[in-house]
């Protein structure tokens, strides 16, 4: 029986893996319909469809799933969905961005609210813990790319603004209306980068201990979990023996 009990875990495992590669691809998806929708089907001469492209490919979805949402939106398919932003804090005071895509404003609204209220957070007015953020442009290469000096130097000529390296790659930043030209920039003197996106970096950070961080996980968690939850993004920080932990 411990035999069966552990294919049992395993397949369990798997399955609510699977399910979260399915909800990864299915916002993917929306993302590249939307940015085919609101300009150029062409990736090439739409930055927004060929960033959602890229952060695409570098999560493993097939070209065919891709294709077929370039394809939606050439074909006027699907729902017409609305960007929308909800601020918030969680435990211990953290600042919350959520990014949402949803053809039913009030609908999300209500279930970002109640995933706040359920897990200790409270969502907030907009503005509200935005001046805690900056939106900037982020282009991530692996090691291999070459050292801290080599992208530092190509990063410069870009015209990119920092570059932080680390074991895990190389993660450059440049203003959130520069990106596509640094991307490209980049793309020239170090080949095709891992990711290409725009995100809200934190200007200021809270610290967490291990219950409070293991609280604010479960709230993220949740909050992605929302279907129509594209992006969550936080301020929190913690200690490397918190993180071990975690």
């Amino acid at each position: 029986m411990a035999g069966h009990s552990k294919w049992a875990n395993i397949q369990h495992r798997k399955g609510r893996q699977d399910a979260a590669r399915s909800k990864l691809f299915s916002k993917l998806s929306k993302e590249i319909t939307v940015a085919a929708k609101m300009g150029d089907p062409d990736p090439e001469k739409n930055p927004r469809l060929r960033m959602a492209i890229k952060e695409a490919k570098s999560n493993s979805m097939p070209k065919d799933n891709i294709d077929r949402a370039i394809k939606k939106a050439l074909g006027g398919d699907g729902e017409a969905y609305e960007e929308v932003r909800y601020e918030g804090y969680g435990p211990g005071g953290v600042a919350l961005i959520v990014e949402a895509m949803t053809d039913n404003r009030n609908r999300t609204a209500s279930s970002v609210r109640s995933t706040f209220g359920k897990h200790g957070g409270n969502m907030g007015e907009s503005g509200s813990v935005a001046f805690m953020f900056e939106r900037k442009g982020q282009v991530v290469y692996p090691p291999e790319a070459g050292d801290h000096d080599d992208i530092m130097m190509a990063a410069i000529e870009a015209g990119a603004e920092d570059v932080e390296s680390g074991e895990d790659g190389h993660t450059i930043w440049t203003e959130d209306t520069e990106l596509a030209h640094v991307a490209a920039a980049l793309e020239e003197q170090l080949g095709e980068s891992e990711a290409t996106r725009l995100v809200w970096k934190p200007t200021t950070t809270t610290e967490l201990d291990l219950e409070g961080a293991q609280k604010l996980m479960r709230l993220i968690d949740s909050l992605e979990d929302d279907d129509d939850v594209q992006k969550v993004t936080s301020n929190f920080e913690v200690s490397d023996e918190v993180m071990a932990q975690l």
